[in-house]
């Protein structure tokens, strides 16, 4: 294994392959994908899906100077290994290795980081739009966007735009007949309608010449060879959608045919205008259980394959706040009937596949759609049901303004479960859900909760569904513990008081409850009485408990797991000088004012202090102590 791919520095010594040894090397690429996942956490079907396509794509182009945008970025692995980063690659997604998404701080072939799906064609745009301002026409640029982010809907501002502007742009749709979940919808109705039609196929490769001297637009003679082309095609296969927006629609072809994506890739070169090539692929292609399973494959934890097909995952026994939270749903919908539930495409990594199961009419997958899936759970506010909006914090930012219009200025009983807030380890900046505390509270009419362990989800979600305003609770991606206590009621902006101290005071906001209390409990050991609150409401906040603290206190240190900017620690800051009282004294944890790379959860936390030793060397230093180690034995000086 590696007799091709590790001679392989950069796409340039693809040149000289052979289309059987490009096959070879695709063989050598799956190997290694296959390795990687035997050690970690990674992307892993969907890179499967595309290797060809890739090689075809880099064979075919030179993408040191032509454009490369691939949609959405967790397909990025096989261009990694051709871009010089195989010697690399088994550093991926750990601290201070490779990003699993692209990083143009890596190489000049990563050109944005593409985390978030459907802004390639937009961003390809532009790039040749600038490209021809600067004279220089010859530059290619290439869009690879997949079936389950075409449905995003700046995908289809962008198409509006290109075709008004006519520049040659390839837009390579990537149809694996998957998002991360099954797509859902009309659009892959119609791809699938496209998919199938095998007249159409191999009618193409007789009449796809003629067919591309005929302007879509131009005048009263080319409008009419335009309308003979479209009422051909749409007699055999049902619709001109691509077409009526202005894109030669080129396909379906076979994703996983090098020979016959280079052929097509070399005919579209010299199209000019913008054209749409349709690619289908499948995912997981080249492993058998990844192919019968795209979904369980699309992130799977690490596994051996025992024999033959027969795969063995290592899995953790301990449950997370995503199960924790699917559990409390599926209880609320079980005994309310007003309740529904809204996902966008992330079925599957919301752990809802049980919801979606046993309450089909009130589940709805609306797709890599935010804006729309909050509009809509508007609209149903609006007529009386109880929706629940479950997207992760980082995705669920491309719905801002119908939070702000349709959510919160109509103060709709909306509630938002915002999962993978905080840091959300190997996934990186694109992921991390850091803003959601600031881009929440801002807006009137909107309760901002987050909860301090498993105990605190499901009454926090019944309290949600039953107030008659906005909601907002955020939780993290990691293990959901359960803090030894008597449990308080959930009530409107009251904090639970976990114990009061004498030294000073830590108020964890959400995710860092339990790294607050081992804190206290190692501070305690050294002679330092530091009391835990559990603020439970970022808003509103609970200023007779918290302004108590802050006034009486030495210190005050406040816990989040999100951005300070803006963040909860602000909120206390603000609430102190609106009661007059100093501030000096306040310390705030949590993430600083710039994006954080990938790696572990916990590397992450402690590289940040907000990790249980990091919180206990501030509350030392702000309580004026240092620790001295002699002879094994622990001694306190002042």
């Amino acid at each position: 294994m590696g007799s091709l791919l590790s001679t392989v520095e950069s796409p340039q010594d693809l040149r000289g392959f052979s289309d059987e040894q490009l096959e070879s090397l695709a063989v050598e690429m799956r190997e290694v994908l296959c390795n990687l996942v035997t050690t970690r956490t990674a992307h892993f079907a969907s890179n499967l899906g595309v290797v060809e396509l890739c090689l075809a794509l880099h064979t075919s182009f030179d993408f040191r100077r032509d454009r490369l945008i691939w949609d959405t970025g967790h397909q990025i692995y096989p261009h990694k290994l051709i871009t010089g980063r195989y010697h690399d690659f088994d550093t991926i997604r750990t601290r201070g290795g490779l990003m699993g998404y692209p990083n143009p701080h890596e190489s000049e072939y990563d050109l944005f980081m593409t985390g978030h799906a459907g802004c390639s064609v937009s961003t390809a745009l532009g790039l040749k739009a600038a490209d021809d301002l600067r004279q220089e026409e010859d530059r290619h640029a290439v869009a690879v966007i997949g079936d389950g982010a075409f449905p995003s809907g700046i995908v289809y501002e962008a198409l509006n735009n290109a075709s008004g502007l006519k520049k040659k742009l390839l837009v390579i749709l990537n149809d694996n007949q998957m998002s991360i979940c099954p797509r859902v919808g009309g659009l892959a109705q119609y791809l699938d309608h496209l998919r199938v039609n095998s007249f159409y196929t191999s009618l193409k490769g007789e009449v796809t010449k003629i067919l591309n001297k005929v302007p879509v637009l131009g005048d009263p003679m080319e409008r009419l060879l335009a309308q003979a082309k479209e009422s051909i095609k749409a007699g055999l296969h049902g619709g001109m959608l691509f077409e009526s927006l202005g894109f030669r629609y080129i396909g379906p072809i076979d994703g996983h045919n090098i020979s016959l994506l280079r052929k097509y890739l070399a005919l579209v070169k010299d199209v000019e205008g913008p054209v749409l090539l349709h690619v289908v692929t499948e995912k997981g292609h080249g492993f058998k259980p990844a192919e019968e399973d795209p979904v369980g494959f699309h992130t799977p934890a690490p596994f051996t394959c025992e024999q033959e097909g027969i795969v063995s995952f290592k899995k953790s026994s301990s449950r997370a706040f995503t199960d924790v939270a699917s559990t409390a749903i599926y209880q609320q919908m079980q005994q309310r009937e007003d309740v529904t539930v809204l996902t966008a495409a992330m079925c599957q990594g919301n752990k809802l596949e049980k919801v979606r199961a046993d309450f089909p009419k009130r589940f709805f997958d609306t797709g890599i759609c935010e804006s729309h899936a909050v509009a809509f759970a508007a609209g149903m506010a609006k007529s009386g049901l109880r929706p629940i909006v479950d997207i992760y914090s980082t995705f669920l930012q491309r719905s801002y303004d119908q939070i702000f219009q349709e959510v919160a200025l109509q103060n709709l009983p909306v509630t938002f479960l915002l999962d993978r807030a905080g840091l959300t380890g190997p996934d990186g900046p694109t992921h991390h859900g850091a803003f959601d505390i600031g881009y929440m509270r801002v807006f009137p009419n909107m309760v901002v909760m987050a909860p301090g362990d498993a105990e605190d989800v499901a009454p926090m979600l019944d309290f949600a569904l039953c107030q008659n305003s906005p909601v907002s609770i955020r939780y993290p991606k990691t293990k959901a513990e359960a803090i030894s206590r008597v449990v308080s009621p959930v009530e409107l902006g009251r904090a639970e008081v976990l114990s009061w101290g004498q030294d000073g005071m830590l108020v964890a906001c959400g995710s860092l409850l339990a790294a607050a209390v081992e804190a206290a409990e190692r501070l305690s050991e050294e002679g330092l009485d530091v009391g835990v609150v559990n603020a439970r409401f970022v808003k509103p906040l609970d200023e007779e408990t918290i302004l108590r603290a802050v006034e009486r206190f030495p210190f005050v240190v406040t816990l989040e797991e999100g951005a300070l900017m803006g963040g909860f620690g602000a909120g206390v800051l603000e609430a102190a000088n609106n009661a007059g009282l100093p501030t000096q004294h306040i310390r705030r944890l949590g993430i600083p004012d710039r994006f954080i790379e990938h790696g572990d959860r916990a590397e992450l936390l402690s590289e940040l202090g907000l990790d249980a030793t990091g919180i206990t060397r501030l509350c030392r230093e702000l309580a004026g102590k240092r620790e001295l180690v002699k002879s094994g034995e622990r001694r306190r000086v002042s």
